[in-house]
């Protein structure tokens, strides 16, 4: 590996930091930060216990055609969970601002471009060879993206005491005299703190599961228990599937958070202990995502 891994943490990046606007095509900008770190904090060592990918919306995505007449597109990134490293999100916005200036042959050089370096520094450092996924919506097909909430039973109708606001795993259990279930469990009441600078990120999640029926009042309260914890969004999701999976004991399990996006830019991570193909949603705006995750 060129880079020690250990140099690439939070404090290293530009986030809460003033940074100069690059208006010219820099792929340098990208801050890669290795996932290890935060998956040892929850036991992680080793091959995890669930696969699925980040799906990333750029919404200010813009170049110059070779006439220099300014194009925009909306980008659609998925990141197999995998990836040794992910994208520092406030560099991979510095990133998307190097284009704003480079004149680009067509949409398909952007990204070629895209895919390119993103793989590169998602990557970097493993000994595998693998891509990501990049997809761009033209202006015309902008309306073509109807609004839809998560589909599953809403655990916010439940009126509780709310008493925890940090993760607390103790909160959540099922019930293993009950018949297995299958269900699927949504709350928009996810919110968490950006690890550095403590700003807010606000989400919805969505739990699908097959086994013991999880008490829902117990599982709304452990989402809520997120609202004053530093982390980024990815560690988030797989702290909660860890939990689940370990308070829980489910056969099958899947969790997936869709969060409001902060400067032009979403991270909806989806970790699930079975392939299955996936139809995602951005509930925040009037655009969706239809995708199917290829690797699953």
């Amino acid at each position: 590996m060129a880079d020690d891994p250990h140099a690439h943490t939070p404090e290293h990046s530009l986030l809460g930091k003033p940074a100069p606007y690059v208006d010219r095509y820099d792929a340098s900008l990208l801050f890669p930060l290795p996932r290890f770190p935060k998956r040892e904090e929850i036991g992680i060592r080793g091959t995890a216990p669930f696969f699925g990918a980040d799906m990333w919306t750029a919404f200010e995505l813009s170049w110059l055609n070779p006439r220099g007449k300014p194009q925009v597109a909306l980008a659609h990134i998925t990141v197999p969970c995998e990836t040794p490293n992910i994208i520092e999100s406030k560099s991979f916005k510095l990133y998307l601002n190097s284009f704003n200036n480079t004149a680009f042959a067509d949409a398909e050089a952007v990204r070629e471009r895209l895919r390119t370096d993103l793989a590169e520094a998602l990557w970097r450092g493993s000994d595998r060879a693998a891509g990501i996924g990049v997809k761009l919506v033209a202006p015309e097909l902008f309306d073509r993206e109807p609004v839809h909430e998560l589909d599953g039973l809403d655990l916010d109708r439940l009126d509780i005491e709310f008493t925890k606001y940090q993760p607390a795993p103790e909160l959540i259990s099922s019930d293993a005299t009950q018949v297995p279930v299958t269900e699927t469990l949504t709350s928009r009441l996810l919110k968490s703190n950006c690890l550095v600078t403590g700003q807010p990120d606000w989400g919805s999640v969505q739990v699908r599961y097959s086994g013991p029926p999880i008490d829902q009042a117990g599982l709304l309260a452990y989402i809520v228990s997120f609202r004053n914890h530093n982390e980024f969004h990815e560690p988030c999701v797989e702290r909660m599937f860890t939990d689940i999976w370990k308070h829980c004991h489910p056969t099958k399990l899947t969790v997936y958070a869709r969060y409001t996006r902060r400067g032009g830019l979403d991270i909806n991570p989806f970790r699930t202990s079975w392939p299955q193909a996936h139809q995602v949603y951005d509930i925040r705006t009037v655009r969706v995502i239809d995708q199917l995750i290829a690797h699953l």
